[in-house]
């Protein structure tokens, strides 16, 4: 039987990778599939060499002590993957490690498919210097990524954004409505402070401070990742209206649904936003330091992939001395009492929206799972 090893490396890979067994088996029936992946990939029938929380690590004091036992695993991936001489290996994001094993099996002769292009066009783009020869196809979220990757003599290939694939468009509004005990004509406002505890920390408390200049009587929700549920409960504790804290996908979905507006840091959740048809306002703080070195390797003028499609500030950006209560609170007040402002950025949202999809009418684990056969 013909075989494909996967490699995923964090939560967000595992779902990639659970969708694109599914399309890849739903064309290919006869295929196995091993390697490494999450509860996702596991339910879609791989068996992990080993769990992939070990290697779902961020920051260098996270990393440093566990770098003998990376390397063991790194070491260990290689061997299996000579092992068992499978047809294709799709590593799925995470860079530091997944990009180690496609170099370090290039001897083997198998075919090398990435799923997630690095963002060197956005920052630290000398690293494009050393991706020849990693892979035989790049598979790109995003629609101007290919050309970019072409003008450096890389194959790469568009397969869409997964997020057309996250249901963030199918919440119901009553259900949430019903469920919390909320009126109907109770103002929501979604807000998303990150999945991650440097960025939750930081902006916890400006999120606070800009409640404060909101309109009365409009109820905060807050999705919640399961990383940094904690803080999240600690950080709320002092807001001047308890919010309603959600962890289920679904019901986050449902709370979109029922949002007048948003307050977001940057990221994915811009994308969800923007599909769930709610208004919003992206922001985000880091440290004076990292800040000031990022204004050095940064080559986009946004942090938006939705303003970045446009060539222009579609969804307002309040980053870095940007991001205050004050600041924050005036542009999204007029989201809030001004329906034409809010419709206008549905509105306008709609066509970069659009270019995420891939062509021919597939969904996106669709277009990357014949990315993939093609090389079979």
């Amino acid at each position: 039987m013909t075989l494909l090893y996967l490699i995923a490396g964090e939560q967000s890979g595992d779902v990639l990778g659970a969708r694109l067994m599914r399309a890849i088996a739903a064309r290919r029936p006869d295929i196995e599939f091993a390697g490494i992946g999450g509860e996702a990939m596991a339910a879609q029938g791989l068996a992990s060499l080993f769990p992939m929380r070990e290697l779902a690590l961020m920051g260098l004091l996270e990393v440093l002590p566990q770098l003998r036992r990376l390397r063991a695993r790194l070491r260990q991936t290689a061997e299996d993957i000579a092992a068992r001489r499978p047809d294709v290996v799709v590593t799925i994001d995470s860079p530091s490690f997944t990009h180690r094993i496609l170099r370090t099996i290039a001897p083997l002769g198998i075919p090398r498919v990435h799923y997630v292009a690095p963002q060197v066009w956005a920052w630290r783009e000398g690293r494009v210097k050393h991706y020849p020869g990693l892979w035989d196809r790049l598979l790109c979220l995003l629609p101007f990524e290919p050309d970019y990757f072409a003008g450096h003599n890389l194959p790469a290939v568009f397969v869409g954004h997964p997020v057309l694939e996250s249901g963030a468009e199918t919440g119901d509004a009553a259900r949430f409505r019903t469920r919390h005990g909320l009126a109907e004509d109770a103002r929501i406002l979604t807000v998303m402070p990150g999945s991650r505890r440097t960025e939750v920390s930081r902006l916890l408390p400006i999120l606070g401070e800009t409640l404060k200049r909101l309109p009365a009587g409009l109820v905060p929700v807050v999705p919640v990742a399961r990383t940094v549920a904690e803080a999240v409960h600690a950080g709320t504790a002092s807001w001047p209206v308890s919010p309603i804290l959600v962890s289920e996908t679904e019901e986050k979905h449902d709370a979109f649904a029922a949002s007048a507006a948003a307050l977001t840091k940057s990221g994915t959740s811009t994308l969800e936003l923007a599909l769930a048809g709610v208004p919003m306002v992206v922001t985000y703080r880091v440290n004076p330091l990292t800040a000031m070195i990022a204004t050095r390797l940064v080559k986009v003028k946004y942090v938006s992939v939705l303003n970045l499609i446009a060539g222009r500030e579609l969804i307002p950006e309040l980053i870095q001395a940007d991001c205050t209560p004050e600041r924050l609170a005036w542009v999204l007040n007029g989201l809030l009492t001004d329906s034409a402002v809010a419709e206008a950025q549905r509105a306008a949202v709609a066509a970069p929206l659009a270019a995420l999809r891939p062509p021919g009418g597939l969904l996106p684990s669709e277009a990357a799972a014949e990315a993939v056969l093609a090389l079979l």
